[in-house]
């Protein structure tokens, strides 16, 4: 049996997402070996990590600073606004390198069976950026899940009223895919969202 805080160190590891038993075990083994300057600027790091986060009122990604980056019109297309439903989501699409415009976090999809419903104040300060920013497109880039699809309904829905093209990330076959290792479902969205060639 492992020492008290041992056990209760691999307890906590394990609610970390996508990481299991083994895992947990591994990293609380791995920090026992760490110094213990290390282990101290960790605590302080995660003692203090909520209060030194700050969400960014806009957009509601995260900010360094007073000011966020990724509301700054000086290089943003503010033509052009990306609704995702994480803060993850944002760096995920700015690493493509490809999309410099603004962006929208919307934080829940819609699930009646876990009682989750969309925030309205969020949906509110939405519309009012559209208006505000005078925006051509909008681009939902949401799971391709039941959560997500209905969301993105929800949204296509509140939105028609505003003059802008409403986008939706396409789905389909990954990049140097066979189609003999691609599934039906996968297969369908490919067909639906095809482009023209």
């Amino acid at each position: 049996m492992y020492p008290k805080e041992l056990f209760k160190l691999i307890s906590f590891l394990r609610k970390l997402s996508g990481v299991g038993s083994k895992t947990a075990e591994r990293f609380a083994f791995e920090l026992i070996k760490w110094k213990n300057s290390d282990l101290f600027e960790l605590s302080n790091l995660f003692k203090d990590l909520k209060n030194n986060i700050v969400y960014c009122e806009t957009c509601g990604c995260l900010m360094n600073d007073d000011s966020c980056h990724l509301c700054n019109a000086d290089y943003r297309d503010t033509n052009k606004l990306c609704i995702v439903s994480s803060f993850k989501d944002v760096y995920l699409i700015e690493n493509t390198k490809s999309y410099k415009g603004l962006y929208h976090i919307i934080d829940t999809l819609i699930s009646p069976i876990q009682g989750k419903e969309i925030d309205l104040e969020n949906i509110k300060r939405l519309k009012d950026r559209l208006s505000a920013n005078n925006t051509k497109e909008v681009i939902i880039a949401l799971d391709s899940t039941v959560e997500g699809d209905a969301t993105s309904l929800y949204l296509k829905e509140e939105l028609n009223n505003f003059n802008v093209n409403i986008s939706r990330l396409a789905f389909g076959i990954p990049m140097g895919t066979s189609l003999d290792y691609i599934d039906g479902g996968t297969l369908a969205q490919a067909l639906i969202g095809r482009q023209n060639f």
